[in-house]
């Protein structure tokens, strides 16, 4: 088959078209990805040789870049990880949210109905169901719990799903979302918490945690989330959400503090800065539907996932240092330096 990854030079793009190559040698992979500031091209060397991998840079919103991709590839699946996904960028800016979360997943399924496609499947998030009370840990997020969003970025990943349904509803296009826990593992950009706090402790850096640090989130090692989507796009029903947890919540305060034990470095470096307007207190997944339907559980356990993730950064400086230079260092400044 032919499956075109948006976003897959991304994070979680990145890790599932390695997990898709390795599985499936005989499918070929077409990469497209603007390479935005999270979009990088180094994650993809070991892959851009391969005979079956393809890479174009395209912007997913640019319909005529699009359809002449859909037009030389003749696409069987499409999954679609192309997103603006940081909140506090979305606050700063929310227009490009708007932009390639909603309008970007137009493009990709017009162009998925103009020439036929046999599953469209958008990668979304469990922050579109909003939050849960920190006083009730009985709770959880289930595919049926209402849409209730707290940031720009959420409200766009909301309006996306919505836009799927909608397209699956009205015209019949074959679509499956998955609405995805925190994420973590190899290639994660260090804007993120793990990373970021892992690569300021090596460096003996501050590490900003917001308000207090009891915000709580079901973390999900990426390769368990990748398995899931192949799964979904393989064996899920057609007009579907799936919720994919990793049953590991953390309050962000003892990761911090974990990354400080596993890299023997002092909790004084934590630095507690002024929350994120409307941050959302608790996420928690329910994924009995997907291993009701699927067979599918998440396979790692926090304390081996962060492990790993922080001996990957150990490991690949090369890779993650170009990155904390430049832009992302002024814009670092600008969300962490007066807070």
């Amino acid at each position: 088959m032919n499956i075109i990854v948006t976003g897959g030079a991304g994070f979680i793009g990145s890790n599932f078209i390695f997990h898709m190559l390795g599985k499936y040698p005989d499918d070929r992979i077409i990469c497209i990805d603007k390479l935005t500031y999270a979009g990088n091209l180094a994650t993809l060397k070991d892959v851009m040789d391969c005979p079956n991998f393809k890479f174009y840079k395209a912007d997913i919103c640019d319909k005529e870049a699009v359809n002449q991709i859909f037009e030389n590839e003749k696409p069987d699946i499409v999954v679609n990880f192309a997103a603006e996904s940081h909140v506090d960028r979305s606050i700063e800016n929310p227009q490009v949210f708007l932009e390639t979360n909603i309008i970007g997943t137009s493009v990709l399924m017009d162009a998925c109905r103009k020439y036929g496609i046999k599953r469209y499947h958008q990668v979304s998030t469990d922050e579109v169901y909003g939050d849960l009370p920190l006083d009730r840990p009985d709770l959880f997020f289930t595919e049926e719990t209402p849409i209730h969003t707290s940031s720009p970025y959420s409200s766009s990943k909301a309006g996306a799903d919505l836009l799927v349904l909608a397209y699956y509803r009205t015209y019949g296009l074959p679509v499956t979302i998955s609405r995805c826990s925190n994420n973590y593992g190899p290639y994660h950009f260090p804007e993120k918490l793990i990373p970021l706090m892992v690569i300021n402790a090596l460096h003996d850096k501050p590490l900003p945690v917001y308000g207090e640090g009891i915000n709580v989130r079901d973390w999900l090692y990426v390769e368990d989330h990748c398995k899931a989507i192949d799964l979904i796009i393989h064996n899920g029903r057609v007009g579907e959400v799936y919720n994919v947890g990793g049953h590991n919540e953390m309050r962000n305060i003892d990761i911090v503090k974990l990354i400080c034990k596993e890299l023997n470095k002092p909790e004084s470096l934590i630095t507690y800065v002024t929350d994120r307007k409307g941050h959302d207190m608790r996420y928690a997944i329910d994924p009995t539907k997907i291993h009701n339907e699927l067979g599918w559980l998440p396979e790692t356990k926090f304390a081996d996932g962060i492990r790993k993730t922080i001996q990957w950064y150990l490991d690949h400086e090369d890779w993650w240092q170009p990155i904390v230079s430049g832009e992302y260092q002024e814009y670092y400044e600008k969300m962490y330096g007066n807070r």
